[in-house]
């Protein structure tokens, strides 16, 4: 059976009852819960510094409130003997501690000593003495894999400019913003700007990257931030992480290895040594990426310590299916009940393995929750990879790209629907058979009708305009829907990286794919700024854009701009409200040239965006008596826009969602499937 996404379907809210009672399972199931991986707890990290103590130094301390959990579970109900801690018998010591009702290691299934426990080894030495060695090469410039619960990272000093040039060299990174790991939040506020949000998100239990402004006379090499004013910042998650930055006084670039969880060859990684240890690693995991918003904190990457927490279903899935999410910042969801289980963010599955992560983590996350699909969702795009992978099952249900976005912030937040869906990223296909990315929807978790869009233009040599922003620049200026003058190109022909107008009228006229994408509009306006004509990684132009905006705008968002907008055009086409683009794009253009700053410019782009997005929902609010709105796509995890946007909706009196435990990107797509394949499923 194949069910088809009807973007016709008439908006009713009266579909979107709940299943109750009999009809599905709780959210939570003690017994089928996976728990995450929690950061060293202050009672632990005492015990690991005082000579007194029988864990001191000991690299895998923990107690019932921390360590590791999900990357060490084999299968479930979480008891010892269904964990990789089943290969370290525990010592009389350990055992009495495992059943004292009173201690703090009551039940601790990882519990372990030195005696009984996993022990450390780097290039041929054991225990102690291995981690000192490491810290040794570390301290003189090397570059050194460690082998974590979940799987390797590679870490070097990151004040050594030698050192984080061979680091970027060793792990393919050449132009991305690197993360540092600092030794406490006092660390941390000498390298970014911290809020409290920020403290309290550094000091979580999960230990995430945190994204903050970095402070202009940071001690840190030139190479970690790639000339970028933000940082990742994050704490250290486990006793060793801790042990190390102890050892080194130091902040550590790290991040994970593109690796097999079980290669140790030193060779092979390319580093200096591997510090490694005897127990066996189960997944691998990457390191959770939020950012405050505000008082909301958004989640850019739901990866360790935080994606095996079940996520709630608004219409139950009465049979188990998967979503197979999106094939960029992929992710899956399995669904069971009212229970959704969104998977760890894997990234791109063109890697091929990427891929293999993808199949292997889904087939490991279905047998400990004791899901077997029987429905697969998956993206409007028969192309896509991951829609390709859903063709093993026999019953489909293909999900537009956008509503998928929406529906997943509607879900998290447990909203009624109609609700207003706001979708601005890169591209996805339409209904229209184009690509959308400026969209505002009216949906529901079974169905949408497009309201409006951002103008069309050509995306020159298709997928290469996404990593050369000046290619989709003048894709608008050549051929971009407008319905005012065109762009004179003499506006932007001192520009750099630029390719001959003419050879892109050439291509553009043998066949180009056509995108209303937002992404699409904040990568050509910042080449337009002279910020980025050639992407080194996804997502750069837009940052850069974010980045030369901030410094123009109030240091306490969430808080507009203190900037005119640039001009405007809102227009209805086929029954749509069309804002046309192309016209701000002649505005930036103009101000360039009469010599407005960069910054400014920037962030009067910013402010245009935010503003076309409340005049789109009042156009749709006034049609249609609905003022929830949901924001999500890749565009809004620009904290400038999102925050702007949001206070603006809430002073012209909507109600505004943006997705804060699940990504806005790609990553949060799978979710959005499986909540709406589960009420489309709800009424066959």
């Amino acid at each position: 059976m194949d069910v088809e996404e009807d973007a016709r379907v008439r908006v009713r809210p009266s579909v979107q009852r709940p299943v109750t009672g009999s009809e599905a399972r709780q959210v939570r199931d003690p017994l089928r819960d996976l728990p995450s991986d929690q950061a060293t707890c202050a009672g632990c990290l005492r015990e690991l510094f005082d000579p007194a103590n029988r864990r001191y130094r000991y690299a895998f301390i923990d107690c019932a409130s921390c360590g590791p959990r999900a990357a060490i579970i084999e299968s479930l109900p979480y008891v010892r003997d269904r964990t990789t801690m089943r290969h370290f018998p525990m010592c009389a010591a350990c055992g009495a501690e495992y059943h004292d009702p009173a201690g703090r290691r009551f039940h601790a299934e990882s519990i372990a000593c030195a005696s009984c426990g996993p022990r450390l080894r780097f290039l041929g030495i054991t225990g102690d003495p291995a981690l000192r060695a490491a810290i040794e090469i570390v301290a003189g410039g090397g570059v050194i894999a460690v082998k974590g619960p979940g799987g390797f990272q590679i870490m070097c000093d990151a004040i050594d400019d030698a050192a984080v040039a061979r680091f970027r060299e060793l792990t393919g990174r050449p132009a991305e913003p690197l993360p540092v790991m600092v030794r406490d939040v006092t660390g941390a506020g000498a390298l970014g700007v911290l809020t409290e949000d920020d403290r309290r998100l550094l000091g979580g239990p999960s230990a995430p990257i945190v994204l903050v402004p970095r402070r202009r006379h940071a001690v840190l090499s030139t190479g970690v931030c790639a000339g970028t004013t933000g940082v990742g910042l994050l704490l250290p998650g486990t006793p060793l992480h801790h042990l190390l930055l102890d050892g080194l006084r130091r902040p550590l670039v790290v991040v994970a290895a593109d690796d097999s969880i079980g290669s140790e060859d030193a060779a092979a990684l390319g580093v200096d040594g591997v510090l490694t240890h005897d127990r066996p690693v189960v997944t691998c995991r990457d390191d959770s990426v939020v950012r405050s918003l505000g008082s909301r904190s958004t989640v850019i990457r739901r990866a360790r310590g935080l994606a095996d927490a079940p996520l709630p279903l608004p219409v139950a899935a009465r049979r188990p299916l998967v979503a197979m999410g999106a094939a960029r910042a992929s992710t899956f969801t399995l669904a069971d009940g009212e229970r959704a289980i969104l998977g760890p963010h894997l990234g791109d599955l063109t890697d091929a393995r990427a891929l293999e992560a993808y199949e292997g983590e889904l087939d490991r996350l279905g047998r400990l929750h004791g899901i077997e699909p029987v429905h697969a969702a998956h993206d409007l795009d028969p192309g896509c990879l991951s829609s390709r992978l859903a063709r093993r099952w026999p019953s489909r249900v293909a999900v537009q790209h956008h509503h998928a976005h929406v529906a997943a912030v509607a879900a998290e937040h447990a909203l009624e629907a109609p609700f207003l869906g706001v979708a601005y990223d890169g591209l996805g296909l339409g209904d229209d058979g184009t690509f959308w990315g400026g969209e505002l929807l009216l949906a529901t978790y079974t169905g949408y009708r497009r309201l409006g869009r951002f103008s069309h233009a050509p995306m020159p040599g298709g997928a290469a305009a996404l990593h050369r922003p000046a290619r989709m620049a003048l894709g608008y200026l050549v051929g971009g829907e407008t319905t005012g003058k065109p762009i004179p190109m003499g506006l932007a022909a001192d520009l750099p990286g630029f390719p001959a107008p003419e050879a892109i009228r050439q291509v553009i006229a043998r066949g180009a794919p056509v995108t209303s994408g937002a992404g699409s509009l904040f990568d050509a306006a910042a080449a337009l700024l002279g910020l980025c004509a050639v992407a080194g990684f996804e997502g750069e132009a837009a940052m850069r854009l974010e980045q030369a905006a901030a410094g123009s705008c109030s240091a306490s968002l969430p808080v507009s701009p203190p900037v005119e907008p640039l001009a405007w055009r809102l227009a209805r086409r086929d029954g749509l409200w069309v804002y046309d683009a192309v016209a701000t794009l002649r505005d930036l253009l103009e101000a360039r040239a009469d010599g407005e700053p960069v910054g400014r410019i920037a962030a009067a782009f910013h402010a245009t965006i935010a503003a076309v997005t409340v005049l789109l929902c009042e156009r749709a609010a006034a049609e249609h008596d609905v003022t929830t709105v949901c924001l999500s796509g890749g565009v809004f995890q620009n904290r400038l826009l999102a925050a702007d946007v949001l206070a603006r909706l809430t002073l012209a009196g909507f109600e505004p969602y943006i997705g804060e435990r699940v990504p806005v990107d790609d990553g949060g797509v799978s979710y959005g499937q499986a909540a709406i394949a589960a009420a489309r499923l709800a009424m066959t």
